[in-house]
Parts: structure tokens; C-alpha cells; sequence
């Protein structure tokens, strides 16, 4: 099924999509306000079920790359991540059936949306992890080793780069992020083109839905005056991590990456204590007095206390009040294969995943 994708769903998907996104994804708000426009411009995104799709259609997979913190001062166009797509069309002589994002985390979620409204093809129900993470092999589709090249990567100043062939998942993010890193560490990219059938296969499924229906029940529950975040723990099947006021963030941008570890006193149940939320782009480990807790790929969230609003690492400051929840991951991030790619371990933390999930 191919249906209209309202623009009164921007708003829902763009809070769901920044929940999902565990920190990272970057903002949703200046893609929102992109889309926005686009569609008072007289342009329309449709949205595509992912079962709907030939086996042998052609498929983009589109993403802003870099550092979150960048992608606050630097803003990439539509018209970028459209032409990282054409780009790749002109290289691989194949037109694409439709386009889908990397993840559905933060305004990531919303880059299919900008690609397909400029070109005009639907958007696919689906994503490659489920939530965002911050390097090339952290997906569903490197965890089916699929391949994983080509790659283009379009920047603002019409630099244009094609990454033809990498040995495996970890050299293609190696080579592409350089790229990324050299031309001010926010660029557009198209990934290595999939099928229809491997999205079925390999794909996150009904994302776009899953994280538009997320956006709903915050934004009612805000409606309601009840309490959001309870909204996300009801509709997610979510756990509370820990309640508190934000006292120390330390980060720093390096290598493409935004890295560091935001520190919160705990406040109710949880005075006397303090969190440590670790993070590359996304919130990877949170520590409490010094013990483990929650750790990838559980999602770990940081939410304002009143609002629900998701917490970016690149916008967690000094004095906010917030309260950190774990949602379930997807299952094939969870599996042996996808711990390798996607575990504690994969952020260089010598921990066995434990979810906090499990029973």
C-alpha cells in the first residue's frame, strides 16, 4: 500500500523520531521546518509499506552524516540529500523505486522525507536499526552482511564524493567518515543501494508508523496534561531508569563524532544518587554510582520531566530537570551477530549486555 503521508504527521514523527533517536539522530526541529515548507511549496511525501515492494526494486538509503552538535550550525538542504541520491543514480545507471532512512532516530527520520519530496518518489515503512547509532557497520543490514558499498556524500560547498568499493562495514565508515570529517563533519549521504528484498529481509519494519504512533500519544498526553513521559513508557512497553536535574555535561567533538558523558543528581526516589550517561552521538551506557544499569542496544532516552521532549546530547544542558527511561531494541539487534555490531563491546566498553528487559 502507497498512501499520503499528511502533513499533520510531520509534528507526530518528528517526536517520536526524536525519542527513538537515544540522543542522537540530530534535532528533528530544522528538518520539521524544512519539510514544512516543502509541503506549502505545493510538494507531497508518500509513504510505502515495505511488503509492498518487488524484490528487485531499488531502494536509497539516505542519512545526514556527522556530528550532532555541526548539524545545529551548519544545516544541510533537501537538496543535498536529493542529490547524494541522483549521484548515486548517475554511478550505478539504476533508478530508484523509492528511499528509506538509515535510522528512524532524530531528524535522520525525516531525511527520506526531504529526499522524496524533492524527487518525488515514496518513502519506505522502515529503517536499518530501529533507533540511531553512529557508525556504518550499527545496522540491521551490516549485520546481515549485505553489501556494503557504493556510498556518496555530498557536502554544502558542491564537494562530491563517491566511496566505490571497502573491504567490510568498518572500513567503509572509516573511509566515508574521514570524507565526512574533512568537509566540517555534517555532510549528506546516500548508502550502498538495497533491494526490495533484502529491506524485508533486513529492514526494521514499520518504523515510520511505529515512531509517528509514539509522537501521537506524547503529544495527546500533553494535550490531556497528563504525564508524557508515562505516555512513552505505556506505549513502548518502557521501564523509568532514573529522575533527576542535569549538574555536568562534558563534550567534546572529534573524528566526526560527538562524545562525552552527561552527569545527573538524582531528585525524588532517586536523591542521593547520580547518573553517568555515556555517549558517542548516542547515549550508549548509563551508570548509576558507578554501576552499569542500561547499556546498548536497550534504548536508553533522556526526557524532559514535564514535557516528554526527547533530550539530544548536543542539547542536554546544566539545570534540566529530566528523567531517563529504557525502551525495548529490536530483536535482531539483540541477537549474537547484532551484539558484535551494536553491544557494549562495540563502543569499547568491556561489558556483557545485559537488558534490562530481561526477565
Amino acid at each position: 500500500m502507497i498512501r499520503d503521508f499528511e502533513v499533520d504527521e510531520i509534528d507526530p514523527l518528528a517526536v517520536g523520531a526524536w525519542i527513538l533517536g537515544t540522543g542522537g539522530g540530530g534535532s528533528p526541529y530544522l528538518a520539521q521546518l524544512n519539510l514544512k515548507k516543502l509541503y506549502r511549496d505545493g510538494r507531497k511525501c508518500r509513504l510505502i509499506d515495505p511488503l509492498e515492494l518487488d524484490d528487485d526494486d531499488a531502494v536509497a538509503v539516505v542519512s545526514k552524516m556527522g556530528a550532532p552538535l555541526v548539524g545545529q550550525e551548519r544545516l544541510v538542504d533537501p537538496a543535498h540529500l536529493a542529490r547524494a541520491m541522483k549521484l548515486m543514480e548517475e554511478y550505478t545507471g539504476r533508478p530508484f523505486r523509492a528511499v528509506m532512512s538509515v535510522e528512524i532516530g532524530g531528524g535522520n527520520a525525516l531525511s527520506p522525507f526531504l529526499a522524496g519530496a524533492m524527487l518525488d518518489i515514496p518513502v519506505v515503512d522502515a529503517d536499518a536499526m530501529g533507533r540511531a547509532y553512529p557508525e556504518a557497520q550499527m545496522t540491521s543490514f551490516a549485520i546481515g552482511d549485505l553489501q556494503m558499498y557504493p556510498l556518496t556524500l555530498v557536502d554544502c560547498r558542491d564537494n562530491e564524493a563517491i566511496v566505490a568499493k571497502a573491504a567490510s562495514w568498518k572500513w567503509m565508515e572509516r573511509i566515508s567518515r574521514k570524507v565526512c570529517t574533512e568537509v566540517g563533519s555534517t555532510s549528506a549521504t546516500c548508502k550502498a543501494p538495497r533491494t526490495g528484498r533484502e529491506v524485508k529481509d533486513w529492514g526494521v519494519l514499520h518504523t515510520v508508523t511505529k515512531a509517528t504512533s509514539l509522537g501521537r500519544a506524547v503529544l495527546s498526553a500533553r494535550a490531556r496534561h497528563t504525564d508524557p513521559v508515562a505516555a512513552v513508557l505505556e506505549h513502548e512497553g518502557g521501564v523509568e531508569l532514573f529522575r533527576g536535574k542535569v549538574t555536568d555535561v562534558d563534550r567534546t567533538t572529534t573524528g566526526g563524532f560527538l562524545r562525552g558523558v552527561a552527569k545527573i543528581e538524582g531528585l525524588d526516589s532517586d536523591r542521593g544518587s547520580l547518573l553517568e550517561l555515556s555517549f558517542q552521538n548516542e547515549w550508549a551506557v548509563a551508570f548509576r554510582d558507578g554501576t552499569p544499569m542500561a547499556m546498548t542496544p536497550d534504548l536508553i532516552c533522556l526526557l524532559d520531566t514535564v514535557s516528554g521532549e526527547a533530550i539530544g546530547t548536543e542539547t542536554v544542558r546544566y539545570g534540566q530537570r529530566v528523567t531517563a527511561v529504557a525502551l525495548p531494541a529490536p530483536a535482531v539487534l539483540q541477537t549474537p551477530k547484532g551484539l558484535e555490531h551494536v553491544g557494549p563491546r562495540a563502543f569499547g566498553y568491556d561489558l556483557d549486555f545485559k537488558s534490562v528487559f530481561a526477565s
